[in-house]
């Protein structure tokens, strides 16, 4: 606008728009940092930019604080490791058992079905059984022949003889139960057939036999054994088929462990897996009938009138 030939500016009125729009994005009130008197009052308060306040550089975890989360993640650490090693340590105690329980078991239950269906042995005796020891170990062995075998091969039935018997490997010296079968008739019947290991790393085996009676550690025409002729009671071991025979097998409990004896220099044994069964033989009581004798009773220390299964004990 012009007045007489001078220029005359016309003061504008100051927008409040602006400043409220610039307080609301700054995040303040309803002054904003413009519209504050002086730097003094500006500093009196904390300045936002986009709501983050201006002094978050200046925050932090204190000694103290640090010390203390770090002390906690050690202990949750320490914590985790130790369940894990003992996790391990219990696998490594288990496994090994797990599997000689297991092998034991059905080593058991093969002989005690085989005894169940025992018959006669060709030969001298119906049934040998014979008191053995390795070093310092029972390593008794059984010969017998038994019907509970199905046929594989041209020319067989349902006949096999077999053998238990405790071997040392000649490699690590450590004994083992084996087992001998033999399906078809030899001239000798306690050779030939086909060997194989049914249980590594054995203790001791020991057989006991009964007559209905008493129990007796051997069985059949051993020789080398020295008997009285006028004992009829020790006599009666000599013929026909038992009534019943216990089995007491001992099982390392733990093969793979290393610890040696500082003083004999030999592996030091945990105390062994122990199993104990009694077999019942089906065909005893009716060979004695036949041969017009008087039926076997139930064995003393039996229970019960059919197999006991084998049951596994905590050691010796």
């Amino acid at each position: 606008m012009k007045t007489s030939g001078h220029l005359t500016r016309i003061p504008r009125k100051k927008s409040t728009q602006g400043s409220l729009a610039r307080s609301a994005t700054l995040g303040f009130g309803a002054q904003s940092l413009w519209d504050w008197p002086n730097k003094s009052a500006r500093s009196e308060h904390p300045i936002r930019f986009m709501g983050v306040e201006q002094g978050w550089m200046e925050r932090a975890f204190t000694l103290i604080e640090l010390v203390i989360s770090t002390a906690l993640m050690s202990l949750i650490l320490v914590s985790a490791y130790l369940c894990l090693n003992a996790g391990l340590a219990g696998k490594k105690l288990v496994e090994p058992r797990a599997d000689a329980i297991q092998s034991a078991r059905v080593a058991m239950t093969m002989l005690t079905q085989e005894l169940r269906s025992a018959c006669i042995l060709p030969g001298d005796s119906p049934m040998l059984g014979m008191k053995r020891t390795i070093g310092t170990a029972e390593a008794d062995n059984l010969d017998f022949a038994t019907h509970y075998y199905t046929p594989r091969r041209v020319n067989e039935g349902d006949f096999c003889e077999v053998s238990y018997y405790v071997q040392a490997d000649p490699q690590t010296g450590h004994l083992g139960l084996w087992r001998r079968q033999n399906p078809r008739l030899a001239p000798d019947p306690l050779a030939g057939g086909e060997k194989r290991e049914i249980i590594p790393d054995v203790l001791g085996l020991q057989l006991e036999y009964s007559d209905g009676m008493d129990w007796y550690e051997t069985w059949g025409k051993v020789q080398g054994t020295a008997k009285a002729d006028n004992s009829q009671k020790e006599q009666s071991n000599l013929d026909g088929l038992p009534a019943a025979v216990r089995i007491t097998l001992l099982v390392d409990a733990n093969p793979q462990s290393k610890v040696v004896d500082a003083q004999t220099g030999e592996r030091t044994t945990e105390p062994p897996l122990v199993f104990k069964t009694v077999a019942f033989l089906n065909l005893a009581e009716t060979l004695q009938d036949d041969n017009g004798t008087t039926s076997a009773a139930s064995p003393t220390g039996a229970s019960g009138g059919g197999n006991n299964g084998p049951s596994a004990g905590g050691g010796s």
